[in-house]
């Protein structure tokens, strides 16, 4: 299954996609696609992303059991970015926070934290 749009992968073949709550808006984290990651999302309606670091495709929540239901893809205006409206179950971030977007730039912290992670990944 691919793309109906014109989609500008980097030369790496990845895109930046945003997960934002479907529900209320919020910004949950940012992680990169493949071409099958993609196809995997669009198949299965579960977010697929790429693991730069590991090297692999990964199902958000695979290990933690939260997952992301995918409602809607959106691309941007040059087709360089995805935008996954999403309903969440659980925290999007792995250190166990609603979102990947739980600290300011001088360090507080402004999230609220819903699963300890040594619980989840040991």
């Amino acid at each position: 299954m691919t793309a109906d749009v014109d989609l500008a992968f980097d030369d790496n073949d990845y895109l930046p996609a945003v997960a934002q709550d479907a529900e209320d808006g919020d910004v949950l984290m940012l992680a990169y696609v493949t071409r099958k990651a993609l196809e995997r999302t669009r198949e299965t309606g579960l977010a697929h992303y790429y693991s730069r670091s590991r090297e692999e495709l990964w199902q958000k929540g695979e290990t933690s059991g939260n997952v992301q239901h995918v409602e809607e893809i959106r691309v941007d205006c040059d087709g360089d970015a995805l935008l996954y409206l999403i309903g969440q179950e659980g925290g999007a971030c792995h250190t166990g926070y609603r979102s990947c977007f739980h600290r300011t730039i001088d360090g507080e912290f402004v999230g609220t934290q819903v699963f300890d992670p040594d619980d989840v990944y040991e």
